[in-house]
C-alpha cells in the first residue's frame, strides 16, 4: 500500500451498506477498517426492555417541522449493525418502476451504457438472498387474519411478505430491540461477524467520524483516510487507499461537508417514504405485540398510478411508543383518554401505511455546525399520505374494529441525499458510488438511493453495497499509485 495507507479500505457505518461492503471486501482478502459510532451489542445482550434498547441501539431521535405545525420523527439504528440490527427484517425488491425513476433523475446507467434497470440489480439481490436465507413468512398471528377480513371486504388482498429471517424466529415481536434469537440475520451477524471470523476485519466501535481526509494529488482530490473521535473523546486519524461512506441518508451528507465537499446536491433530494400506523381497537385481544411485527403486507397500491402507497399488517408499537405517539382527529391522546386507550392495548391491531413520496426534503449543517432537516411534501405526496390512512381506516373499521387511531408521520426508511448517476451536475457519486468530485471515496449506503422506493429499502441498499464492493475489490487488487 502507498501514501502510508494502513488499509486498503476504511468503511464508515455497519448497517444495511456499510456492513455489506466491509464483509465482502474483507473475505476478498483486503485490509479493512470498520467504524461504527454505536456500541457492539449482540444476541445475548437483547432483551425486550423498550426504553433502555432506544438508548443503547437507537440514533438520538431527529425531527423535521411540517407545514401546518406538525413534524416527522426519523428513526434509525445506532450499533453494529446499524437499522437490520433492529428492523423488521422485511426483505422486498425494489419495484420496475421505482428504479426506472432512477436514470430519470440523474441519468444513471448500467456498464454498458443503458438506462439503469431493475435486471442489473437482480444478480446482486440473488445474492444478498441467498446470503440471509431470505424466506416467506406465512406463520400468520390471529391478529393478521382479523385485518386481513378487512382488507378482503374492500376487495384487496394481504400476502406473506419476504424477510431475512431463520427458522429460529420465535415471534417474541422484539425485532426493535434487537433479535434475542439471532434469527433477525442483520450485517452484525451475517457480514461482519463472518468476516470477524474468517478474514479479520477490523472492527472500532463507538468511533465518532467528524472528516473524510481529502488531499489533492495527481492535479485531483483524493480520499486519504478519516479522522474520528473515540469513546474517550481522542482524536484520531487512520489512513486508507479507499474511503467508503455508509453512514446513512441522514449521516452521510453531513459527514460529506464536514470533509469540505461542495457539490451542490449533497444533502438534497432526500426521499422519507413516510410513514404512519393506524391502529384498531378490536373487543377480543389481538396481541399484535407477540407476533413477527409485520408478517403481511398489501400491494395493490403500490405504483403511483394506483394510488401510490403500501400497507403492512399487523403491527403495533411498544407501550412507550404507543403511548406517546397514538393521537385521533383531535390530536395527541392524553389525561383519562390516554389511559382509557392503553388500557385496552392488547386488543389494538395495526397497518402501517407507507406512502411514496418525491423527494423533497434535504439536510443541511448551518454556520453554527448544526444539522437542519426541512421537509417540503407537495399536493401530490399529501394526496397519497390521506388516501393510504384513509384506506387504513376503512380496512380496520370494515374487520371490525371499533375505534380507530393513528400516529405522526415518522421516516425509517429515508433515502437519496448523495444520489448517484452519470450526470456530474444531479449526482453526487457515479453508477460504482464513487464521488464525481473526490476520488477515493465512495458513498454505499440509503443515501445512494435518486428517487424514493415503495418498498423497504434495505435489501436494495444490500444489493448496491454488493456491487460496490464488487468494483471495489477488483480495483483494489491493482497496485495502488501514489
Amino acid at each position: 500500500m502507498s501514501g502510508g495507507a494502513e488499509f486498503d479500505a476504511i468503511v464508515v457505518g455497519s448497517g444495511a451498506g456499510g456492513g455489506v461492503v466491509a464483509g465482502e471486501l474483507a473475505q476478498c482478502g483486503l485490509r479493512v477498517l470498520l467504524l461504527e459510532a454505536g456500541r457492539h451489542l449482540k444476541a445475548d445482550d437483547f432483551r425486550r426492555w423498550e426504553v433502555k434498547a432506544n438508548h443503547d441501539l437507537f440514533a438520538p431521535t431527529r425531527f423535521a417541522p411540517l407545514a401546518g405545525g406538525d413534524v416527522i420523527a426519523f428513526l434509525g439504528g445506532r450499533c453494529v449493525g446499524g437499522t437490520t440490527t433492529i428492523n423488521t427484517k422485511v426483505a422486498l425488491r425494489a419495484h420496475e418502476e421505482d428504479i426506472a425513476k432512477w436514470h430519470a433523475a440523474t441519468g444513471l446507467t448500467n456498464d454498458e451504457g443503458e438506462a439503469f434497470s431493475r435486471a442489473d440489480l437482480d444478480p446482486y439481490y440473488d445474492r444478498v438472498e441467498k446470503l440471509l436465507g431470505v424466506r416467506e413468512r406465512s406463520d400468520w398471528g390471529p391478529c393478521v387474519h382479523t385485518v386481513q377480513a378487512g382488507f378482503r371486504a374492500l376487495g384487496a388482498e394481504l400476502e406473506p411478505v419476504m424477510s431475512y429471517t431463520d427458522p429460529n424466529c420465535m415471534n417474541y415481536g422484539s425485532c426493535l430491540q434487537g433479535c434475542p434469537t439471532g434469527a433477525g440475520k442483520s450485517t452484525m451477524n451475517t457480514y461482519i461477524a463472518w468476516a470477524q471470523e474468517r478474514a479479520g476485519l477490523e472492527l472500532r466501535t463507538q468511533a465518532q467520524v467528524e472528516r473524510v481526509l481529502v488531499e489533492p494529488r495527481g492535479g485531483r482530490l483524493h480520499a486519504a483516510g478519516v479522522e474520528y473521535i473515540d469513546a474517550a473523546g481522542e482524536r484520531h486519524q487512520v489512513r486508507a487507499r479507499v474511503v467508503v461512506a455508509a453512514a446513512g441518508a441522514l449521516a452521510t451528507p453531513p459527514l460529506l461537508r464536514r470533509s469540505g465537499l461542495a457539490h451542490p446536491a449533497i444533502g438534497r433530494h432526500i426521499g422519507l417514504h413516510p410513514a404512519r400506523l393506524v391502529y384498531g381497537l378490536f373487543d377480543t385481544p389481538q396481541d399484535s405485540h407477540r407476533v413477527y411485527p409485520i408478517s403481511a403486507h398489501c400491494m395493490k397500491f403500490q405504483r403511483d398510478a394506483d394510488g401510490g402507497f403500501v400497507l403492512e399488517a399487523s403491527t403495533v408499537m411498544d407501550p412507550v411508543a404507543f403511548a406517546t405517539t397514538i393521537r385521533d382527529a383531535d390530536g395527541p391522546l392524553w389525561g383519562d383518554r390516554l389511559v382509557e386507550a392503553l388500557r385496552g392495548y392488547r386488543r389494538f391491531a395495526g397497518v402501517l401505511a407507507m406512502v411514496n413520496d418525491d423527494n423533497h426534503a434535504s439536510i443541511a449543517i448551518d454556520a453554527d455546525g448544526a444539522e437542519r432537516i426541512a421537509v417540503d411534501l407537495q399536493p401530490p405526496e399529501l394526496a397519497r399520505i390521506d388516501a393510504a390512512q384513509r384506506f387504513a381506516r376503512d380496512a380496520l373499521a370494515a374487520a371490525g374494529a371499533r375505534r380507530i387511531y393513528h400516529t405522526g408521520l415518522f421516516s425509517t426508511h429515508t433515502q437519496g441525499g448523495c444520489r448517484m448517476g452519470d450526470d456530474p451536475a444531479r449526482a453526487v457519486v457515479d453508477r460504482n458510488g464513487e464521488s464525481h468530485e473526490v476520488r477515493g471515496l465512495f458513498v454505499a449506503d440509503a443515501s445512494l438511493v435518486p428517487r424514493t422506493m415503495s418498498v423497504n429499502p434495505s435489501l436494495t441498499v444490500m444489493a448496491l453495497a454488493t456491487r460496490i464492493a464488487e468494483h471495489l475489490a477488483l480495483r483494489l487488487e491493482q497496485p495502488a499509485h501514489a
